[in-house]
C-alpha cells in the first residue's frame, strides 16, 4: 500500500511540513523584496542592501537566492494553491535541485535533491534545505 503524498502540505514526505520549514521565515511581502533585491544583485544590475558581506564564492551565492526563491515560490503556492502558484513552485524547485545536483557540497539536508524521499515534487526538498539552511543560521547570506 503506497503512502498518499500531497505537496502543498507535505502530507507523505520525508521532510519538514511548510509550517515547520517556514516558521522563521520573513514576513511574505518582506521576503518577496528580499528575493527580488538578491535577483538583480545577483544579475548585475545593481548593488545590494540586504545581501551582507560577499559569499565566499559563486556557488554559495547563486544557492541562496535559488533557495530562497524556492521558499517563496513554496510558500505563495501553500498560501494559494492555484494552477499558477504551484506551476512557478515546482518550476523554482526544480531549479535549486538541479543546482545541487551539479553541486552536491551546498546540500544541507539529509537527503539529495533527487532522492525517492520527494518523488513526484521537489517542493519538500525546498523544506528540507531551507529548515536546514536556518538552522545553520543561514550561511552564504
Amino acid at each position: 500500500m503506497s503512502t498518499a503524498v500531497n505537496p502543498d502540505t507535505g502530507d507523505g514526505f520525508d521532510a519538514p511540513t511548510p509550517s515547520e520549514a517556514y516558521a522563521d521565515a520573513p514576513a511574505l511581502r518582506r521576503e518577496m523584496h528580499e528575493v527580488m533585491e538578491l535577483g538583480a544583485v545577483r544579475d548585475g544590475r545593481r548593488e545590494g542592501a540586504v545581501t551582507g558581506p560577499p559569499a565566499p564564492d559563486a556557488a554559495a551565492t547563486d544557492r541562496v537566492f535559488l533557495l530562497r526563491r524556492a521558499a517563496l515560490m513554496d510558500r505563495m503556492a501553500v498560501d494559494d494553491p492555484g494552477h499558477g502558484a504551484r506551476g512557478a513552485a515546482v518550476r523554482a524547485a526544480f531549479k535549486l535541485a538541479q543546482f545541487d545536483d551539479e553541486h552536491p557540497q551546498l546540500i544541507a539536508g539529509p537527503h539529495g535533491p533527487y532522492s525517492i524521499e520527494f518523488d513526484p515534487s521537489q517542493r519538500p526538498y525546498v523544506r528540507q534545505e531551507y529548515a536546514a539552511w536556518t538552522a545553520a543560521g543561514q550561511p552564504g547570506a
